[in-house]
């Protein structure tokens, strides 16, 4: 194993601007190269981020010895394909989410991973922050009681009507690319998955939903309720009610270094609770470090990705179908 992990990006997607710094900044990592399918766009993309390597292809990304860890910032529908090529030719996969768009292709995943032996996880960035897992330590500590409902928001607005996430073929659609974090988030405070959906969208000309709005059912009779779409302004809310109190987080899916949250006990004022963590998406750079270099378990699980994907196929089968259904 080298001292320094070598990462490769698999595309020139807009979302590698994100990881690009914290890669630099890390201490045991490192970018060495970035692959596109056009030779000449992978190059000029490796001039302007000034990445020591560039490949015409993603096959030969994967078949390079030195590329230890490979970020798959593809297209929905193109993750769990090549997530699933990278673990098979030996590297480690940081993978955008959704990882992938059914439990049985996070279980191809899984095992690909182990039959090579590499770590595989989902980039979901706001697990890693230190406000979400301030969150969840309140919660489990009692701090509001027993939790009754989980609200989250998450929206903005697509200008471009070529924007890849209002393509169907390449797994568009909002509850993928927004209300996956309120799902996502709900799941990881509750600790179990729901037992029962339902689901209702707004489906534009492009054949993916554009607002979507969901409800999930838990054992205990925890509710969870949020809304997403690319069709009204940007807005980001997350809202926790328990028997004894409630804990608001205004920015809950993308944090700065420097966060706030509300704790409010009863009918008492609200108390400001201020948290400072590293940069956001330096927090999965570094667990995936931690994983390879030292074996810990990723933050993120393959049942807690898997468990994903199957409460969003269930919400969408919802929203088709008209009526609740149990998983």
């Amino acid at each position: 194993m080298p001292e320094r992990l070598r990462w490769g990006l698999l595309s020139t997607g807009h979302i590698n601007r994100s990881v690009i710094p914290p890669l630099r900044a890390s201490q045991r990592n490192e970018l060495a190269a970035v692959a596109s399918r056009d030779g000449e766009r992978a190059r000029a993309y490796a001039r302007e981020w000034d990445i020591p390597r560039a490949f015409d292809s993603y096959e030969a990304l994967l078949a390079d010895p030195d590329i230890d860890v490979v970020y798959v910032s593809l297209p929905n529908s193109l993750h769990a394909p090549w997530a699933i090529r990278a673990a098979q030719a030996g590297k480690h996969v940081l993978c955008e989410k959704p990882m992938g768009q059914t439990a049985a292709q996070v279980d191809e995943i899984a095992a690909a991973a182990t039959g090579a032996g590499v770590v595989v996880a989902e980039a979901f960035m706001y697990r890693h922050h230190l406000q979400t897992l301030k969150v969840k330590e309140l919660v489990d500590g009692g701090a509001i009681g027993k939790v009754r409902l989980i609200r989250g928001s998450f929206s903005f607005q697509i200008a471009d009507e070529g924007n890849v996430r209002l393509n169907a073929a390449l797994g568009g659609g909002s509850i993928w690319d927004v209300g996956c974090y309120p799902i996502s988030y709900t799941r990881y405070l509750l600790g179990q998955e729901p037992v029962e959906v339902f689901g209702r969208q707004t489906t534009g000309v492009h054949g993916v939903d554009e607002m979507f709005a969901g409800q999930m059912r838990f054992n205990g009779d925890a509710a969870g309720q949020f809304d997403c779409g690319f069709r009204v302004p940007h807005r980001q809310h997350f809202e926790v009610v328990g028997s004894e109190g409630t804990i608001s987080v205004p920015v809950p899916f993308q944090p700065a270094t420097r966060a706030q949250i509300w704790l409010t006990h009863g009918d008492a004022e609200p108390e400001a609770i201020d948290i400072s963590s590293p940069e956001l998406y330096a927090g999965e750079i570094e667990d995936m470090a931690d994983c390879i270099l030292t074996g810990k378990a990723p933050r993120v699980s393959y049942a807690d990705s898997r468990g994903n994907a199957a409460a969003i196929v269930a919400l969408l089968t919802s929203a088709k179908e008209g009526k609740p259904v149990n998983l």
